[in-house]
């Protein structure tokens, strides 16, 4: 397990995103919504929980609801390889994105992030914040308000035993 500092850039105009691929795609979380980078050891189903949440796991003592990434994009599964996860925190609930892989900190110019292009996929548009033009790559950087607003609008309740 990693742990990823929350640091902001002292310039203020400068964004740091920790770059995730899901489904071949670039995307960037703001690096403020981090707080882990992981590898899923065990994770248990849910039942009747949504087709998106993948079950729960213990992270340090945490239970934390993991999101499969790709069922949330309407995506085949990965094919056979380690699981990697990044920890978020949404209305005091830990989370954890389940992604194909973790790719790199990249520091990027608040000016340079542009709104989403007329032309981007549905399914990538109704979680993104915007994107950055990277290099002949599209970064799509993933509003976690947008992502999981959708799936939980209530903070989830405990369940009556």
């Amino acid at each position: 397990m990693t742990m990823i500092e929350n640091n902001v850039s002292a310039g203020g105009d400068t964004i740091q995103y920790v770059t995730v691929v899901i489904g071949g795609q670039l995307f960037g979380l703001p690096i403020s919504q981090v707080h882990d980078v992981f590898v899923p050891e065990s994770v248990t189903r849910v039942p009747l929980s949504a087709p998106e949440v993948a079950g729960v796991l213990n992270l340090r003592g945490r239970i934390v609801t993991a999101i499969d990434m790709r069922r949330r994009l309407h995506l085949p599964p990965q094919e056979e390889g380690q699981m990697m996860a990044v920890g978020i925190e949404y209305k005091h609930e830990s989370y954890g994105l389940v992604i194909d892989s973790v790719g790199e900190v990249l520091n990027l110019p608040g000016s340079s992030a542009e709104s989403n292009p007329s032309n981007l996929d549905k399914r990538w548009a109704e979680i993104s914040g915007g994107v950055h033009r990277l290099d002949g790559k599209l970064m799509v950087i993933l509003d976690v308000a947008r992502l999981l607003g959708t799936m939980f609008p209530e903070p989830m309740a405990a369940a009556a035993a």
